[in-house]
């Protein structure tokens, strides 16, 4: 198993020590998220200096306390810590090649959405400047920042994760996934897979039940508790997922899983069956291959393996 080293915020402002509190920080990307990130900072009194590309957007954070460098060079100049959220890892190389040797000796938190192989990329284009690196995902959206519930995972460097973290704690619960830096990128674009599947079946349902006169939000109310009591099966599915017996007693067996009558109803309600068929041809690649009588776990060798 990766290691893993949690970190959970207590008294966020009584717990800061003086010379972390001294880091100067700056943070390039001041979009919703990046914003919400500065402001979290900016709000704690840390030294902050702040850019983006198009002009305004720092104007609150400068009224707040923060500092807006004309240039990116001057961004990277103020700060020990670099915090870059950006649109993607392009952009990431657009935003800093040019003031690679300016970032030499100090550390670069990069919380821009990048896959795992572009994460690694960075992370050695950092070590081939001298430059501390640690990437970032985060598990929030920009008004969860810095409340209950916001996460960021975070990889690469466990120097700069141990050194900074009570910065990193003002924006979230952290958690590091070791020193591969594609860990924290795999980890947090998997839990986004499950967040939009999850998204997409609350939609079907939504579209199933509207020629029915059933407004989508008097479906969300039902909807949500269900959910919600469904995912205390998650543990017994990795259960039996990680064991690799899909035989076990008690598992609610792949042919008695068929979906086809929920395909027939949305058919017949006029809608798309898209989601639901992903959904049952999953259940019937296993069954043809002769595992109708094994658990509905057994859905996932179909994902593992697509051939």
């Amino acid at each position: 198993m990766q290691k893993r080293f949690q970190h959970r915020k207590k008294h966020r402002g009584a717990s800061k020590l003086s010379n972390e509190k001294d880091s100067r920080v700056s943070i390039l990307g001041l979009g919703a998220m990046g914003g919400a990130l500065a402001a979290a900072v900016v709000e704690a009194g840390y030294r902050t200096t702040v850019w983006n590309r198009s002009e305004g957007k720092a104007d609150a954070l400068v009224d707040r306390g923060a500092v807006a460098a004309g240039s990116v060079h001057e961004a990277v100049a103020a700060a020990d810590v670099v915090v870059a959220c950006l649109y993607d890892a392009a952009s990431v190389h657009e935003v800093f090649d040019p003031v690679a040797d300016r970032l030499t000796g100090r550390t670069l938190v990069n919380v821009t959405t990048t896959s795992p192989e572009e994460s690694r990329e960075l992370a050695a284009w950092a070590a081939g400047h001298g430059v501390v690196y640690l990437d970032g995902g985060i598990m929030a959206v920009p008004s969860m920042v810095g409340r209950s519930g916001a996460s960021i995972l975070y990889s690469g460097s466990e120097v700069a994760f141990r050194q900074h973290r009570q910065l990193l704690d003002l924006w979230g619960e952290s958690a590091f996934f070791g020193e591969d830096a594609g860990s924290a990128s795999l980890y947090d674009l998997a839990l986004l897979s499950s967040m939009y599947v999850m998204f997409a079946g609350f939609m079907h349902g939504a579209a199933m039940v509207a020629p029915a006169g059933v407004s989508a939000g008097d479906f969300a109310e039902r909807a949500a508790s269900w959910v919600s009591a469904m995912t205390g099966e998650l543990g017994g599915l990795a259960a039996v997922i990680d064991g690799g017996d899909y035989t076990v007693p008690g598992q609610q067996s792949l042919e008695f899983s068929s979906l086809d009558g929920i395909i027939d109803a949305s058919a017949a309600q006029g809608i798309s069956t898209e989601v639901i068929g992903m959904v049952q041809n999953l259940i019937q690649r296993q069954i043809d291959a002769g595992h109708g009588k094994e658990g509905f776990a057994r859905i996932i060798e179909s994902i593992k393996h697509p051939s």
